[in-house]
């Protein structure tokens, strides 16, 4: 039997990121030595130690790693053709196949994305698992999640690396879900209300500059049904696999306790934030789910931010008078 994991110190990029920010605290509560990536001097909570780089730099992976016992990879560039294969790719290679050469990396936690499994853009009427093949939905992003994952898994099957992947479904923090649901935004995700915005109703709202929580139907007007995934559940996702030896060589699917309909969404935040009902008809939406059995049996992962926790920790958030935080690592 393989000994027992030991870990102490840990390795971050994307510390100044949404999920980065929120688990290096964790950690440090938790007793870790934490050495933190630090991209374009971004502002990075507390840590043992900051290191200023970049993922595309050939040479950062053997001085990150240097006495390190894990990683926990979260960075990271969405949709930028120019530097994706670098940032993400080339990146997520660099820092693995250290951890093959250097021989003492424990574990290594790789932040995988839904978007590998084509969610919102292809049909996907049974549950996802962990067992749904790669097939990312088109972009540069879920391109980039899907050729990470691979590396993933044939550093793991060709040497032995020690991988854990977790697939994060669309995670929302701070005022997110306002930001995404409701007309004024500030219109984070998709799809954008205003642009698709085509009945005399929906194009009065946008021309007066009236607010209005938005429900998202089918072509047939039933309401569409999409899973998520709160910030809190994603930090617990992580502390439950660091250090986790079960977890060591699978992916887990990591989204809220269920997933939502936009009817139930909408008219729960009409009611917390006193605004109207504006139903849109979006043709290229498929609705989908997660199975998150796994990582409940393995992880022991317990989600406890369902919607109405999501709307209302977000309402509080604005109702504190807090600003959005924009992150801008680009790797």
């Amino acid at each position: 039997m393989s000994k027992e994991l030991v870990i102490k110190n840990i390795f971050i990029t994307g510390g100044s990121g949404k999920v980065g920010s929120a688990v290096i605290p964790e950690l440090m509560k938790a007793g870790y030595k934490v050495r933190a990536l630090r991209f374009d001097n971004e502002e990075t909570p507390e840590v043992t130690e900051i290191m200023d780089g970049d993922l595309r730099d050939k040479t950062l992976a053997k001085r990150a790693l240097k006495d390190m016992d894990a990683v926990i990879h979260l960075g990271n560039c969405k949709e930028n053709r120019e530097l994706f294969l670098e940032s993400n790719v080339s990146g997520t290679f660099y820092l693995i196949d250290e951890a093959k050469n250097c021989g003492h990396i424990q574990q290594f936690i790789q932040a995988g994305s839904d978007a590998r499994a084509g969610i919102y853009y292809y049909p996907r009427p049974f549950p996802i698992d962990e067992n749904f093949p790669h097939a990312g939905y088109p972009g540069y992003y879920p391109l980039s999640k899907v050729l990470e994952e691979t590396i993933c898994e044939q550093m793991r099957i060709q040497y032995g690396i020690p991988i854990t992947v977790l697939r994060f479904s669309w995670v929302h923090g701070q005022d997110d879900i306002l930001a995404h649901a409701t007309l004024k935004g500030p219109q984070w995700g998709v799809p954008i209300w205003k642009e698709i915005a085509e009945t005399p109703e929906q194009k009065r709202f946008v021309a007066e500059g009236l607010d209005a929580a938005c429900r998202m139907d089918h072509v047939d007007g039933t309401p569409g049904m999409r899973h998520i995934v709160g910030l809190p559940d994603v930090v617990q996702a992580v502390m439950r696999a660091i250090g986790n030896k079960a977890a060591i060589g699978k992916a887990f699917a990591i989204a809220a306790p269920s997933p939502f309909t936009y009817d139930v969404l909408s008219e729960y935040i009409s009611k917390k934030l006193d605004i109207p009902v504006l139903r849109f008809s979006v043709p290229e939406f498929n609705d989908f789910r997660h199975d998150i059995s796994f990582a409940r049996s393995v992880l022991g992962y317990a989600p406890t931010y369902d919607i109405f926790k999501i709307v209302d920790e977000a309402v509080a958030f604005r109702k504190a008078g807090k600003k959005r935080i924009d992150t801008k690592y680009i790797g």
